[in-house]
């Protein structure tokens, strides 16, 4: 979720994109690899929560200068390296995620990642 000035600016989840058989029924291709979490991301059938939330935002011209996003865990670089472009000043997350370079470019950006208990 993508929020300013306590306005909620937009949502996303983590799935296929619209249109798209989810892996749930189409099967995990990353599972059938034994690919580990955290690489690979785009062997991934689905987008990520932060993704999906920028594409909503994009579709409906809002921008994100200066937002926090708020996500279940720590972004990939993936995300990482869109959430610095996008001029996203703080990043709310509940939990870590095993992406070490993702938190090198975020702290690198100065981009605030705070951790909720």
């Amino acid at each position: 979720m993508l929020v300013k000035d306590k306005r909620i600016l937009a949502t996303g989840y983590n799935g296929a994109p619209r249109d798209i058989e989810h892996c749930e029924e189409a099967g995990c291709i990353r599972e059938k690899l034994k690919i580990p979490s955290g690489e690979r991301h785009e062997l991934c059938r689905g987008l990520h929560g932060e993704q999906n939330a920028f594409l909503q935002a994009a579709l409906h011209g809002t921008s994100l200068k200066g937002a926090s996003i708020y996500s279940t865990t720590q972004p990939c670089i993936i995300c990482a390296k869109m959430i610095i472009n996008a001029g996203i000043k703080e990043v709310v997350i509940r939990g870590d995620y095993p992406d070490k370079l993702a938190k090198e470019f975020l702290r690198e950006a100065k981009v605030k990642v705070r951790v909720l208990k």
